[in-house]
């Protein structure tokens, strides 16, 4: 279910570059299209000449440096993106990764400027060639953690070594959420094709949150003692574009006992760690809402700390999100329009849920002859496929063996309908959800 064929366009530039310029800056503009996900630069030039000089044993062919032309960028809005002289070839920029040297970063649409440092001029000229690649923004599926901590609260873990290990599951992106720590993305580590998010995880005596995507959700200090001294951070986060996340509202001794519908706030964690009690509660909640006519998307984590808890991992579970791409920017804003599911594991269940053009999250007009259509993936032997709506749990199909399937789905009314698979992970346990996606919406 992951598009790995992205739609790549890669144009040509060149320019002669005169001996009288040597000594100079100058620039050469490019027009960014809209939606690009990631660029590649590289330039060529011939930066040695041959020079055969006889000698008296025979010959020598002298290669001089004739020209050195340094590089760099320029962003729209005046902005150095990065500068690397001329010992790099090719530079690569992404929002969440770039050449050393340059600065990750969101490639906004207009005019460009590649920085050109004519050092050194040969006597007749040099010609360079500029090649850009663009790589277009695509909607496909990303994996990662929402709820991590590291040991500048009570993980153990630095970022970079869950990165690493995240890395190693399969995983896309994570989150780092540490109780009541701000991190700025520039902290965060950085590789090319992963992406660590930036978080916090308000916590207070009487409800933990999420505050997903932002350097500085509020200026004053966490410490709140009054229901308005929370709100207000809560509204100062929201201001700033942070994805509020309610976490584990049924975890003891940390449930969330404020009023989340007095709260701003934009994603629900349904799923904390491994499936219990305290979890589906949280289903059942969000399950209420939904037929209340309240759409809140939900989101899941494994609050992972450390190696030594049992039946807690990392990416268990897993917030499976079909993005853009796997910037911070693009996997929250999907998050926040519920185009996402939740598995049990890295590795579990995946799922794409259509109707018509819409996807998960995605509101539809309802006619008698709408279908849902589903396409469910790493299922194994004995899996319970199962549609929910407001007035209706139908079971679609049991998996006779492992594989993967396509069914669909008639509304019968306006409403929701979301999936969820069923499966006994131990002999002796009862059935639990491993996979939970959000619902489609019929008006």
């Amino acid at each position: 279910m992951k598009m790995e064929n992205l739609a790549v366009n890669t144009i040509k530039k060149e320019i002669f570059i005169e001996h009288e310029r040597e000594g100079t800056y100058f620039t050469l503009p490019f027009s960014m299209p809209a939606e690009t996900e990631s660029i590649t630069l590289t330039y060529r030039y011939t930066s040695h000449i041959e020079e055969e000089k006889k000698i008296d044993a025979g010959r020598f062919v002298a290669k001089p440096q004739a020209s050195i032309i340094d590089l760099g960028l320029i962003a729209p809005d005046g902005r150095q993106v990065g500068a690397s002289g001329s010992n790099k070839t090719e530079i690569y920029i992404s929002e969440t990764y770039a050449t050393p040297g340059y600065k990750a970063c969101a490639l906004v649409p207009g005019e460009w400027q590649i920085i050109i440092g004519a050092y050194k001029i040969a006597a007749a000229g040099v010609e360079v060639t500029y090649e850009i690649t663009f790589t277009k923004k695509s909607r496909r599926l990303f994996k990662g953690d929402l709820h991590i901590h590291t040991c500048a609260s009570d993980g153990i873990f630095t970022a970079e070594e869950l990165m690493e290990r995240a890395q190693k599951l399969g995983l896309d992106f994570i989150a780092i959420t540490d109780h009541n720590q701000m991190i700025s993305a520039d902290e965060l580590p950085k590789v090319r094709g992963f992406n660590v998010i930036q978080g916090m995880e308000y916590t207070h005596f009487l409800g933990h949150s999420n505050f997903l995507g932002v350097d500085k959700p509020y200026e004053v200090p966490f410490i709140a003692n009054t229901f308005d001294e929370v709100s207000a951070r809560f509204h100062s986060a929201d201001e700033r574009g942070a994805l509020i996340v309610i976490n584990h509202p049924f975890q003891e001794p940390c449930e969330f006992k404020f009023d989340m519908m007095e709260l701003p706030f934009h994603c629900l964690e349904i799923w904390n760690g491994p499936m219990r009690e305290s979890n589906l509660k949280a289903i059942e909640l969000w399950q209420r809402l939904l037929t209340e006519g309240k759409r809140i998307p939900i989101s899941g984590g494994s609050d992972f700390h450390r190696d030594d808890i049992p039946f807690l991992f990392m990416g268990g579970p897993t917030t499976c999100v079909y993005a853009m791409s796997n910037s911070s920017q693009d996997i929250l804003t999907a998050l926040r329009e519920g185009h996402a599911f939740i598995s049990y594991a890295p590795k579990g269940p995946a799922i794409q849920i259509t109707a018509g053009d819409a996807i998960m999250g995605d509101q539809v007009e309802w006619t008698k002859e709408q279908k849902l259509q589903i396409d469910a993936d790493n299922l194994v032997k004995g899996d319970i496929l199962q549609i929910i709506t407001a007035t209706e749990k139908k079971t679609l199909l049991e998996a006779q063996c492992d594989g993967s399937c396509h069914v669909s789905y008639r509304m019968q009314a306006p409403g929701f309908a979301r999936v969820e698979i069923a499966r006994v992970l131990i002999a002796g346990l009862p059935w639990l959800p491993v996979l939970i996606s959000n619902p489609i919406y019929f008006v």
